[in-house]
């Protein structure tokens, strides 16, 4: 029953120019993925986290998306929950289970929301709480924030990708994204728009920096950059906030920072944080 409400909920948000349809934009991503782009994601969880392995480490993915993530922590070990309020997301993180992992019980996946605070009572606590990008597009952040921490057991790591505040411009991007999701004119309109400036701006910048940021851009998490385009220009609801605010939100509930990634521009700070922390930690 409760899969149902949820689906219906989804649904219902998405008819209405609420929500963007984020599995549906994975599940084109899935039909490019290589052995190549699971390494490098299995790689950049490790760098953040700095440990070397997952070996027996209860991680939850919180809005699991393609799975990707899931995979990679699967593969180093981990014993791993995902779950994600689209039901495609959920389909594509199936997928990718029936393929690499069929029957695993050490893996198990999920609908439900992380502002569902039955759904969290069930799910219990974590070494490592994972939420990529995901927060932020629930329609209430700071809810979703303090739930997060919830699921982290005493010394586990949070690891989570906010989008970075940028005033004025992130006022815009907000009003950009809600026309995409308004209906087809919007999106077509948005993506007729913007995606020959994001092509020819990342094509200047590969010329004039004698790079080329396509493939770089792959090897940082293994993702793509036309579906984190069109993940960009659609992504609705969308909030932001200053990296000060997240840092002190979580002293304030006991975390301490183990490692950050910063933006200056309008991508994701990317934040580790200790929950508890013992001093033999720090």
């Amino acid at each position: 029953m409760r899969k149902s409400i949820s689906k219906t909920k989804f649904e219902s948000e998405v008819n209405s120019g609420n929500r963007f349809e984020f599995g549906k934009n994975w599940k084109n991503y899935l039909s490019n993925l290589t052995d190549e782009r699971i390494q490098i994601a299995q790689q950049s969880i490790l760098k953040m986290l700095d440990i070397k392995r997952l070996d027996n480490m209860r991680v939850l993915d919180v809005g699991s998306g393609s799975g990707l993530f899931s995979l990679a922590a699967r593969n180093l070990g981990a014993l791993v929950h995902s779950f994600d309020y689209d039901p495609t997301s959920v389909s594509c993180t199936s997928s990718l289970k029936s393929r690499y992992y069929p029957n695993d019980e050490n893996w198990k996946i999920e609908q439900g929301s992380i502002l569902d605070n039955q759904f969290l009572d069930k799910l219990g606590k974590y070494d490592i709480v994972y939420s990529w990008g995901v927060l932020h597009h629930t329609g209430n952040m700071w809810k979703a924030l303090e739930n997060v921490s919830s699921l982290v057991k005493e010394n586990g790591l949070l690891y989570i990708a906010i989008y970075n505040d940028q005033g004025w411009r992130s006022v815009i991007w907000k009003k950009v994204k809600k026309l995409y999701c308004s209906g087809v004119v919007g999106k077509y309109f948005v993506t007729f728009v913007y995606l020959p400036i994001f092509f020819i701006k990342t094509c200047m910048l590969s010329l004039l920096s004698k790079r080329n940021i396509f493939a770089e851009y792959k090897k940082n998490r293994g993702m793509s950059v036309y579906w984190d385009w069109i993940d960009w220009l659609g992504g609705y609801p969308f909030e932001v906030a200053k990296i000060e605010d997240i840092f002190n939100y979580y002293k304030e509930k006991g975390f301490i920072l183990k490692n950050i990634k910063s933006n200056n521009g309008l991508g994701n700070n990317v934040f580790v944080f200790i929950k508890n922390v013992n001093i033999d930690l720090i």
